[in-house]
């Protein structure tokens, strides 16, 4: 059975697209820890991230630079942070985040709630860079 990130992937599911190669797709995560809060995940359906090969894994790696590179123009932030954790879906992915500080990245605290507009307004912001 696929995948919540393979459905997504596939347009199965509809998303916030941030960017997309031939190997991995980035998208808003739909309860954002941020505003901003980027998935970037590898089209191939591998649970574990550590269960990718090593060019999968630079890939990604390399792909989610690019997208973070492009997120840092767009927001008032200290660094754009990354976290992988890989409990939540299982499909290896990347969180990267908008923060200021440490407790930016708290998965624990209350999820942001932004309307369709503002998370299409977001995505497009980081798509034009």
């Amino acid at each position: 059975m696929s995948t919540i990130f393979t459905k997504i992937i596939n347009g199965d599911i509809p998303s916030f697209k941030v960017a997309e190669n031939d190997t991995c797709y980035a998208f808003l995560d739909i309860e954002p820890v941020t505003r901003g809060h980027v998935l970037v995940v590898p089209k191939i359906e591998t649970d574990y991230i550590f269960d990718l090969t090593d060019e999968q894994l630079s890939e990604l790696m390399r792909f989610a630079k690019q997208v973070a590179k492009k997120m840092d123009k767009v927001f008032d932030c200290e660094r754009i942070g990354v976290s992988v954790i890989g409990l939540e879906v299982p499909h290896a992915h990347v969180h990267l985040m908008p923060i200021n500080g440490v407790t930016d990245m708290d998965f624990a605290k209350e999820k942001l709630s932004l309307s369709n507009e503002q998370m299409k307004a977001i995505a497009q912001s980081i798509r034009d860079v």
